[in-house]
């Protein structure tokens, strides 16, 4: 996990709160993350909008804009299908702030998952996540970037298990994201299978398996 909270521009500060029922009314939400929202949300505040009007960098067809949402918990943290829920109604690309108060100083982690637009509903990646940070941590300027897909990528590399490529399209880093998380899979149950397979001929064809998923995750990466 990466130590990292970003300085959002004041130009694209909002600061609206956003009442948790607009979820329930306009999204699919299940009686059990309904019960998610309940226990483990206090507030949903929109605070910034990344778009060409707030901070002048173009936007195209699958980022026009970029939100951010901060959320302040009563449990000290949101499930991720919380998240999702959210997600799903605004067609927007999100980045979350979730908020926690302690007995000392309110902490701060941003999680965010790659979000891929469409004519359809919005094809989400896994959730990755920062540490989390004092509140009052010194934030970083957003990164360089000429158009706000291009922000949009540079804001989730340091979240995600990928390096942008030059001139990748955020579908590509979609799917990139998603043969990770594949082979992350496969490397897991590959490396179970190694520790209980007693077989000397079976062990070598797992660990020659095992070796080619982990030079493919490399590449992917």
């Amino acid at each position: 996990m990466v130590d990292l909270l970003y300085k959002w521009p004041v130009a694209a500060q909002l600061g609206s709160r956003v009442p948790k029922e607009k979820f329930y009314e306009y999204g699919n939400v299940s009686t059990a993350v309904r019960e998610k929202f309940v226990a483990e949300v206090q507030r949903i505040t929109w605070a910034y909008k990344l778009a060409e009007s707030t901070i002048n960098l173009p936007g195209n067809t699958s980022v026009s804009e970029i939100q951010v949402f901060q959320i302040h918990t009563k449990t000290g943290n949101v499930a991720d299908q919380v998240l999702s829920a959210i997600d799903k109604v605004i067609h927007y690309p999100i980045i979350f702030e979730i908020t926690r108060a302690g007995a000392g100083e309110p902490k701060v982690r941003m999680v965010a998952a790659h979000k891929q637009l469409g004519s359809g509903a919005p094809k989400l990646s896994t959730y990755y996540s920062t540490k989390w940070l004092h509140a009052a941590v010194e934030r970083q300027s957003l990164p360089t970037a000429i158009t706000l897909p291009a922000l949009y990528a540079a804001i989730l590399e340091p979240l995600t298990p990928v390096t942008m490529r030059p001139g990748e399209e955020t579908s590509e880093v979609a799917d990139r994201l998603a043969t990770v998380r594949k082979l992350e899979r496969e490397i897991t149950a590959l490396e179970g299978k190694l520790r209980t397979e007693q077989q000397l001929n079976r062990k070598i064809a797992l660990r020659r398996t095992l070796k080619a998923r982990q030079q493919e995750l490399e590449q992917q990466r």
